[in-house]
């Protein structure tokens, strides 16, 4: 009787712990669990302690409500210019909805990668090669658009898509390199053509600009030379003008008349005897009767002076 009651007593304790654990339920943050009753959708429990009904209530799905990165196969894409490329992207994602993530699509994770990847053809279909290098902004955005108009049904918020890597075929890619390269050799030609255009325009400058420089320096130099001979012929006629009112003056005076002429006579007999030295004929003044009244008056003037 007693092994019974210990039996029993197991029995009542071991359901009461596991009516208790299927009645105390614990979501950890950033979490929704959703619990149906009796096969329905009941309750979605947030994040903490909830009571379920045991045997009644069952967390069907457990979300998680943190942004999730999906990556997407590579697959091939036809472009406009009919070129085939391999395109590889991730897609990130967010479950919004718990109760529509359960029940609106089988599979949304599968949805969302066939969705991503029927929008990515569709979109890379409508551009030419090169402009899918360089418009990748412009496909992330309409992959993401596309996608998050028909995920909100799913309970799941697209939240962007970015494309890894974009890679042509082979040929197509060397094809890409050997224009690249001429691009950069012309761009390299370009450049040393300019460079040689602005160095003869420089030279040019600068020859131009010496030229200027000496013309200018030359015509002040011609400018202070014609200063200077102008100052020396005013100063030349100053004196000039001077000695001439000096000997004016000099005349005017008392005797000056009679030193004017023996300074005449005196000269006439010097240069006259500097003629005759320079030849062997002997050279007579055609009067001498001038000639000695010449000198007779000079002799007075100097006895008058020497008085």
């Amino acid at each position: 009787m007693g092994f019974s009651f210990g039996t029993v007593a197991l029995v009542i304790f071991i359901v009461a712990l596991v009516f208790v654990f299927k009645t105390i339920n614990v979501v950890p943050q950033q979490h929704a669990w959703v619990v149906e009753r009796l096969g329905k959708y009941h309750a979605t429990l947030a994040p903490g302690l909830n009571i379920v009904v045991p045997f009644i209530d069952r967390v069907a799905y457990k979300h998680s409500l943190k942004e999730i990165p999906l990556d997407v196969p590579p697959q091939v894409c036809i472009t406009k210019d009919n070129t085939q490329l391999q395109v590889d992207g991730i897609l990130y994602f967010q479950v919004t909805d718990a109760m529509r993530a359960s029940y609106g699509a089988s599979n949304y994770i599968q949805a969302i990668t066939q969705l991503a990847q029927t929008t990515l053809r569709s979109v890379v279909g409508r551009m030419e090669l090169d402009k899918t290098f360089e418009e990748r902004d412009h496909i992330n955005t309409t992959v993401v658009n596309a996608i998050d108009e028909s995920a909100a049904n799913w309970g799941v918020k697209v939240l962007r898509y970015e494309i890894k890597d974009l890679t042509p075929p082979a040929e197509i890619l060397h094809a890409m390199q050997r224009q690249i390269t001429a691009e950069r050799e012309k761009r390299a030609l370009i450049a040393a053509s300019e460079g040689r255009r602005q160095e003869a325009i420089n030279i040019a400058t600068g020859e131009r600009e010496a030229s200027i420089a000496r013309s200018e320096g030359e015509k002040q130099a011609a400018i202070n030379r014609a200063q200077g001979e102008a100052a020396a012929i005013i100063a030349l006629a100053d004196a000039s003008a001077s000695a001439l009112r000096e000997v004016g003056e000099a005349i005017r005076s008392p005797g000056g008349i009679d030193a004017v002429n023996l300074r005449v006579a005196e000269h006439y007999v010097d240069a006259f005897g500097k003629l005759a030295k320079t030849n062997n004929s002997i050279i007579v003044p055609a009067d001498l009767g001038d000639m000695s009244g010449l000198i007779a008056s000079a002799l007075t003037i100097v006895k008058s002076q020497k008085a």
